[in-house]
């Protein structure tokens, strides 16, 4: 029997968030490119989300990344998830959420959206699950407002945060009314990057490779940096009790969570306001990882800093779609890489393997499957599911 597949990590970009992102011309934007000479089909539309993707030196339908059904069709999720045999996913607003909104609005953009998230779930009961977003730049008493409000949101399982907070990062004492409020309602914080480093980092020759430098290294680090800033500032000292998941299995902090408990150790300036807590007791008793991470090598490391009950499976669809011959069709390489690594770390190891790839996501987030087998017998009858509610 396949074991349960739950996707923790698994993006859309709704109808309303869309038309938000159609409607602007400056990062974050969607831009139809021109009509090519002769005329001919126009060519897809095009997500610019990262500034160094916004390059007037870069053709226009060149820049940033094609965009089709799979980044905001339901439709096209639930196909995807039964290609792949995925029985639940658990969707979240893709990068970079609400961060650019003016403060005036933030608040009532995020509850409409969250709404939409909310009933979109509801429409595939136990099919989908979702994290909520926040309004990151409106006053911090809206997002308090609205961590509670998602907590009577029975389908909604969390929220989804960047990795800047309020403006000044993760570890600004000014975030911590929605820490508390986040431990008292125990709902899960998805801490996700989308800022990156800084371009100089990766050189004059990084565009050579396209995306591979930003992502492969930019994102990763960029929770690295966010969970450590968190821990050094203290966060969980004063929220031990706060629970955080975080993207691509944590970047490097469980290869660096070692160098990180020596040199805290070995510091003096501060040390008389440390607190008791150590990494590894952070890590085991607030922190889970994803599995994104496409080997057994970094996903056995995650397992071996959180323990594997705390590393959650997820595949980042729509993002690393196959490429080349048949491109968009066919199993996706990113999908098999991430189900290859749990295979490879618990090996015949059948209850470990099975809660990293389902059951874990299932108990952490209380998940109640009943109405899936349903849904997925609908969807394998060709019933088709409305793209909007």
């Amino acid at each position: 029997m396949a074991p349960l597949l739950v996707d923790i990590h698994t993006h859309i970009y709704p109808p309303s968030y869309i038309a938000l992102l159609s409607a602007r011309t400056t990062t974050p934007y969607i831009a139809q490119p021109p009509p090519p000479t002769p005329p001919s089909p126009l060519p897809p539309p095009r997500l610019i989300i990262l500034p160094s993707d916004d390059d007037p030196a870069i053709p226009p339908s060149a820049r940033g990344r094609p965009i089709d059904a799979s980044y905001s069709s339901i439709t096209a999720k639930l196909a995807f998830m039964a290609q792949h045999s995925i029985a639940t996913s658990i969707i979240s607003l893709a990068n970079p959420w609400l961060d650019f909104l003016p403060p005036t609005t933030a608040a009532a953009t995020a509850r409409a959206i969250n709404d939409d998230m909310h009933a979109l779930c509801a429409a595939h009961p136990g099919r989908l699950f979702a994290f909520g977003a926040l309004p990151v730049s409106a006053p911090p008493a809206a997002l308090v407002a609205e961590v509670h409000r998602l907590a009577a949101l029975p389908l909604l399982k969390g929220l989804i945060l960047g990795t800047t907070g309020l403006g000044a990062g993760l570890d600004d004492p000014a975030l911590d009314p929605l820490w508390a409020a986040l431990e008292s309602t125990q709902q899960l914080a998805f801490i996700h990057p989308h800022y990156g480093l800084p371009a100089e980092v990766f050189g004059p020759r990084a565009a050579a490779s396209g995306h591979v430098l930003p992502l492969a290294l930019g994102f990763p680090l960029e929770t690295t940096v966010a969970f450590v800033r968190m821990f050094v500032a203290g966060v969980f000292e004063r929220f031990p009790r706060l629970r955080v998941l975080l993207a691509h299995a944590g970047g490097a902090v469980p290869f660096l969570a070692g160098r990180v408990e020596s040199c805290v150790r070995h510091e003096r300036v501060g040390a008389q306001g440390r607190g008791t807590r150590d990494v590894w007791d952070v890590l085991r008793r607030n922190v889970w990882l994803d599995g994104v991470v496409y080997s057994s090598v970094g996903l056995r490391a995650a397992v071996e800093a959180v323990g594997r009950e705390r590393v959650l499976w997820g595949t980042d669809h729509p993002f690393f779609p196959p490429v080349g011959e048949g491109e968009g069709e066919g199993e996706w390489l990113s999908v098999r890489m991430n189900v290859e690594a749990v295979e490879g770390v618990f090996g015949g190891d059948r209850e470990g393997a099975e809660g990293v790839l389902g059951g874990n996501a299932v108990r952490l987030l209380g998940l109640d499957l009943g109405g899936s087998a349903g849904e997925r017998k609908k969807e394998e009858d060709g019933e088709k599911s409305e793209d909007a509610v």
